[in-house]
Formats: C-alpha cells, structure tokens, sequence
C-alpha cells in the first residue's frame, strides 16, 4: 500500500456537491489520518443537549454554547473531549493532536485539566473512515481540505464555522462561502 500523507490537524469542509445528509456543510477536524485509517469530529453540529446533562463534573469546563456536540455518525454513546492548550506542555489527561489542539481524557478528574484548558468541546460520537475511503472521497471532490486554526475548535457560533472557514482561505474558495443553502430556489 502507498503511504498516505498525514491530514491530521486539518479541516476538512464538505463541498456543496456532498450529497452525504450527516455531512450537509460539515466542518471536519481529523484527530487521526493515516495509512489505516481516519478519526475526526464534526465541529459545527451542536445538539439542544448541555453538557451538564450528560458529564456534569465537565460542564463548568465547557466552552460556550455549552451543548454537547454530534461528532459524526459514528458510536453517538461515545464522548470525546477536545480543547486547546496553548504552550509547550499539557497537563496529565490531556493528549496533543495538533498544534494547541488535543483530546481530553474525560475519565480524569476534571479539577486536574481545569486550570490549563482554554477551551473545551465535548462530541457525542465521531467521523470515521476505512483505510483509503477518504482519499476516495477527496478524489470525488467531497471535501475541501485546509488549515485548521485552533479557534475552529470553540467556535462560539458553531451554526455559521462553514462559511466563517471557507471565506478565510483565498482565491475561489473564499466565493464557496456565498453559495446558497438551497440553490434551487435561485
């Protein structure tokens, strides 16, 4: 098998032609992106559920809205937490993904993280692919890929991240962002 070049810490942005429902303009953080695999989390799909309803020792932690996030079709009775944490070294229960982003360890106690987070997400389930299906997807023009910034991660309008990342990038991208959510009733 080919290696596959590493897209971990970038965003992957569905094109508007991804017919795909659980993807309908999608932000995509891949946490994990190699030869046997990708992992990532959707981060612009809040749920009405707080995170105080499901992991009350994390609510106070969690950034705003405060809402649990589905992460992706994928094992929705599963809870992963992301934050950000600027500087050289994290605290004990918090693993670097990328950058200044990295997964919490949500079995910790949260007294042990709480002072070194600058933001937490916590999504109920993830984004999943088998070795090559997404190098598959790219090839079919599904998704964008472009460079993470670690406020995508706390967006505090997580309803408008799509638009919010496609107009930063340059060139015809940027135009991407002014599409219509229904172009059929242009």
């Amino acid at each position: 098998m080919t290696e596959v070049s590493s897209l971990t810490g970038r965003l992957l942005v569905a094109t508007p032609a991804l017919a795909d429902p659980n993807f309908d303009r999608a932000v995509v953080l891949l946490l994990d992106h190699d030869d046997e695999g990708s992992l990532g989390v959707v981060l612009n799909r809040p749920t009405p559920v707080t995170v105080g309803d499901i992991l009350a020792p994390w609510a106070e932690l969690a950034g705003e809205p405060g809402v649990v996030f589905q992460g992706g079709p994928v094992s929705l009775d599963a809870a992963l937490g992301i934050a950000v944490i600027p500087g050289d070294e994290g605290p004990l229960g918090w693993r670097r993904v990328y950058g200044a982003i990295g997964l919490v360890d949500l079995e910790a106690p949260p007294e042990l993280l709480g002072p070194a987070l600058g933001s937490l997400r916590i999504f109920a389930g993830y984004a999943g692919w088998g070795p090559g299906q997404l190098e598959i997807e790219l090839g079919d023009g599904a998704w964008y890929v472009v460079e993470s910034e670690p406020g995508d991660v706390s967006s505090p309008r997580p309803e408008d991240l799509w638009r919010q990342v496609l107009r930063r990038q340059r060139g015809e991208l940027a135009m991407i962002a002014t599409y219509p959510d229904d172009p059929s009733l242009n």
